[in-house]
């Protein structure tokens, strides 16, 4: 560096200096952007610049049109220190030209060095003294010179990084550095991290919120929904300037919202800005490689060289990235194309290279089948076409039972409704077996799986794993069909198969040996074979606990709770049925699945407490449950269910309407028929008929205790003490009952001994059926007895047995006269002190991350005591629980006051 003179030696004014190339200075190198009047403040980013000033170094990284410039010029003309701005250009990446504008930045912001530190005259090169006086003199500067690099990343030689570092380091607290750049820069950036001394604000947080969104469209005159707004950000991945131009073109637009939510990136003026500002920039390779990737939704150099054919896909991927040029990384070598900027390319594809899309899918579902990804390789064999590969990997990676788990089923379904018709062989076949069993079209669905069993000696890849797929789906038609022969012979299949499928598939997919034993016990369970059943469904539930096995396990325990139930074992039926429902939540799934069998249980459960309002509101929610039309055990269970709570609400006509499952089956269902015959017979009852509900009750014929009982209450109605004993003494001692069954047992027993005048002895049954049913909370069977039990109820120590659960409490004076509906239940178990502090919040409305944040606990342990919790209240959903904890007087009062 020198003093520059003129040609007689004089020194030349600052003002009137030229760079070393003797070029005038543009001013406009040097004055902050001007703001546009739509552009939006956004104080969390200034903030962050404000409290940047602590540290010499700052950067702002982001991509082309990130809002770096104008968000950095904002916060500058409010920096009340000295500060300096260059905008750089190519040509400083020449070391003399570099600090030539840099030292006039300095004095065009009031704030120049000493004549002593010299002027450069040298374009392509700077004296090390010269850069040690630079220094030397900022070091002294209090307060500190703040000097903003805009657009750095146009400084490609290292010897400026170098002594740019150099001087940033030894100028100490006198000088705080702005960089704003698209790329890393070449600066020693890890030794200013490791001490503490370098700021950064890179894309993601130069990204709009939702709310930025919102308020940004505001400024263009666009009043429009927050949650269009997330949508475009969602889109845009809150880009700045793809923000700015959509919006600009939605106010020409008759409707701005639905534009915002329609438009074609690849016709608009993104798509402009992008190829100009990014793809056009690029070398000719790099152009080819972005356009071939568009297909993907993420991609590793191996895969981009797949498609590109050649192998320089990881230096040009890693460029990209260091470049900001709209390419992320996601980690372990994997990256993917910014959303808008991929829509784009695949426009810019179509026009460019007519014809290659279909190729370049093809290439990347067979490279994605080679690496395991069996997602990926569908949406990619689909997209190029290729029925016949796309299907094959469905059934060859042993997957067919992922059209049945209920979390990628609708996304299976919807892309094989693409397959082309004349696409054929086992293969698609099966798939389009699966499709249409998913729906319950059994008829198109048999004649695809027939289709697909008489090829597949011939034509199949992967035999094994095809006919173990064959054996799922036959299992599933038995169960639609009610057909356990059918049953048997699909597990027959499926236990000989099994063991020639590799054991990695079984690893992989422990859905489809779960499902098939959930359809193999649900149609034992039809046919009322239910040690067999409970074979078959206890199998499934013992299923490895994963996401993908969740629907089978749900099943199966629901189906388990109906066994339990119709033998009488409420208790029993009721933990099944809400571990059966706890399922979903304990994998964070949302929405009902399956069909719904489970929560049936838990009404019919409600119905024999009498609390009818919230077998009601189960059997609502149950019936959104997406059940097949034609599965034949949740449609009987859920007739049996709805026609017992029509004869408690006293509507024997509608009972007999209901009792009907209107199904279709290859064998009939035992206890469905037989509990159509019973409700039929007590609805005759109910409306004083006793002839025609003996007559009805001739017809069944059944020795199973729980038929024995309803039977034998009839018999006892009607006035045939003697015949109701006999048939309760009918029933062979080994075929233990449940409690709902023998405490309607014990109370026939009771109301015959009371007829034939043997008063102690009624009294001593009932007290036997009540302390058996209390803890059950079982009222259905006292309500059902008649009008004879009342008085006894009425005299102690029974009176005390009923107290608070089926009778109101006893007062001082005696007892309360009535039996109905308890004003509260008693608790089978003590809650913990913890689970009463989650029940109070429950109250309070609190989610459950509130809860956990309340506690002081994680949001996992929270749910661990919100299950303990429904065990322990017999419910099954939050709201249930609050009535419930209301009703029991579990609540402290001000928790009372909010009713949710």
């Amino acid at each position: 560096m020198s003093t520059v003179a003129d040609h007689e030696g004089h020194p030349v004014p600052a003002e009137h200096r030229v760079d070393p190339l003797g070029d005038p200075f543009l001013r406009t190198r040097f004055a902050l952007p001007t703001r546009p009047a739509t552009f939006l403040s956004r104080p969390r980013l200034t903030k962050h610049l404000d409290q940047a000033l602590r540290t010499p170094l700052t950067m702002v990284n982001g991509p082309a049109g990130a809002g770096k410039t104008l968000l950095v010029a904002e916060w500058a003309a409010s920096v009340a220190q000295p500060l300096a701005w260059l905008t750089v250009e190519a040509e400083e990446a020449r070391p003399g030209m570099f600090w030539a504008y840099f030292l006039h930045a300095l004095r065009a912001s009031g704030s120049p060095l000493s004549e002593q530190v010299g002027w450069p005259a040298d374009a392509n090169h700077v004296n090390r003294g010269v850069l040690s006086a630079i220094a030397g003199e900022l070091e002294g500067r209090r307060p500190a010179l703040t000097v903003v690099l805009d657009e750095y990343d146009r400084v490609t030689e290292p010897e400026v990084a170098e002594q740019l570092d150099f001087v940033l380091r030894h100028a100490g607290r006198g000088l705080h550095l702005v960089v704003v750049t698209r790329t890393e820069p070449m600066l020693s950036l890890h030794r200013y991290r490791a001490a503490g001394a370098l700021t950064e604000i890179r894309g993601a947080e130069l990204a709009f919120t939702p709310e930025e969104a919102a308020a940004l469209l505001r400024r263009h005159g666009l009043r429009l929904p927050v949650d269009t707004a997330r949508a475009l950000v969602d889109r845009t991945r809150g880009w700045a300037a793809g923000l700015r131009l959509c919006a600009l073109a939605a106010q020409e637009s008759p409707d701005p919202e639905t534009y915002l939510k329609e438009f074609e990136a690849g016709r608009s003026t993104v798509a402009d800005f992008l190829l100009t500002e990014v793809l056009k920039r690029q070398s000719r390779q790099t152009q080819d490689l972005l356009l071939r990737v568009s297909v993907l939704e993420r991609f590793c150099p191996d895969l981009a060289d797949a498609l590109t054919g050649r192998s320089d896909a990881a230096r040009i991927l890693g460029e990209l990235c260091r470049e900001n040029a709209f390419v992320e990384q996601l980690g372990q070598s994997w990256y993917r194309l910014h959303p808008l900027f991929g829509e784009i390319l695949r426009t810019h594809l179509r026009v460019r290279l007519p014809g290659l899309e279909p190729e370049l899918h093809r290439r990347a579902a067979r490279w994605l089948r080679r690496a395991g990804s069996l997602q990926e390789t569908l949406s990619h064999g689909a997209a190029a076409g290729d029925w016949d590969f796309t299907a094959g990997a469905v059934v060859d990676d042993l997957a067919i039972g992922q059209f049945f788990t209920g979390l990628r089923s609708e996304h299976l379904t919807e892309l094989f409704s693409r397959m082309d018709p004349d696409a054929t062989g086992p293969a698609t076949d099966l798939v389009r077996a699966a499709c249409d069993l998913s729906h319950s079209d059994l008829d198109r669905g048999l004649t695809h799986l027939r289709q697909a069993e008489a090829e597949l000696p011939a034509r199949a890849a992967d035999p094994a794993a095809a006919r173990l797929s064959c054996a799922l789906l036959e299992a599933l038609a038995a169960r639609l069909t009610g057909s356990p022969a059918r049953a048997r012979r699909a597990a027959e299949t499926a236990d000989e198969v099994q063991p020639e499928v590799p054991a990695h598939l079984l690893e992989e997919h422990p859905e489809l040996p779960a499902l098939l034993r959930t359809h193999v016990g649900s149609a034992h369970v039809w046919a009322g074979r239910f040690e067999e059943a409970r074979d078959a469904l206890s199998k499934a539930t013992g299923s490895p606990g994963r996401a993908a096995t969740v629907l089978a396990r749900e099943e199966s325990m629901g189906h388990l709770a109906l066994i339990d139930y119709l033998d009488g074992w409420t208790g029993r039926a009721e933990h099944k049925a809400l571990e059966a429902a706890n399922e979903t939540e304990r994998f964070s799934l949302s929405g009902p699945s399956g069909s719904g069998i489970g929560r049936t249980v838990l009404a019919a459960v409600a119905v024999e407490r009498n609390e009818l309002a919230r077998a009601q509101a189960i059997l609502d929610e149950a019936a959104d449950a997406p059940a097949a039309p034609q599965d034949p055990v949740p449609a009987a269970a859920r007739a049996l269910v709805t026609a017992r709570l029509q004869l408690a609400r006293g509507n024997p006509r509608a009972a007999v309407r209901a009792a009907d499952p209107d199904v279709t089956a290859a064998v009939d269902c035992p206890w469905a028929d037989s509990h159509e015959t019973l409700v039929t017979s007590a609805a005759h009852l109910a409306e004083g008929r006793s002839q025609a509900a003996a007559e009805v009750l001739d017809r069944l014929g059944e020795d199973q205790p729980a038929w024995a009982v309803e039977a034998a209450r009839i018999q006892l109605a009607a006035g045939h003490a003697d015949a109701a004993i006999d048939l309760l003494d009918s029933v062979p001692a080994a075929q233990r009952a449940g409690p709902a069954v023998t405490v309607r047992a014990t109370l026939v027993r009771a109301q015959a001994a009371e007829a034939s005048g043997d008063t102690p002895a009624a009294r001593r049954l009932v007290a036997q059926a009540l302390q058996e049913a209390r803890h059950l909370l079982l009222r259905r069977p006292f309500l059902e007895a008649g009008r004879w039990l009342k008085p006894l109820l009425l005299t102690p120590p029974l009176n005390q047995l009923a107290a608070g659960w089926l009778a109101p409490a006893a007062t001082a004076h005696g007892v309360r006269a009535g039996i109905g509906t308890p004003p509260w239940p008693v608790v089978v178990e003590e809650l913990s002190s913890r689970e009463r502090d989650v029940l109070e919040r429950l109250a309070q409305m609190m989610s459950t991350q509130e809860i956990a944040a309340d506690l002081f606990v994680s949001v996992n342990t929270v749910k661990t005591h919100l299950k303990s919790l429904y065990r322990k209240l017999g419910v099954n959903r939050r709201s249930d629980a609050v009535h419930r904890a209301r009703d029991m007087r579990l609540l402290r009062s001000a928790d009372l006051v909010r009713d949710g």
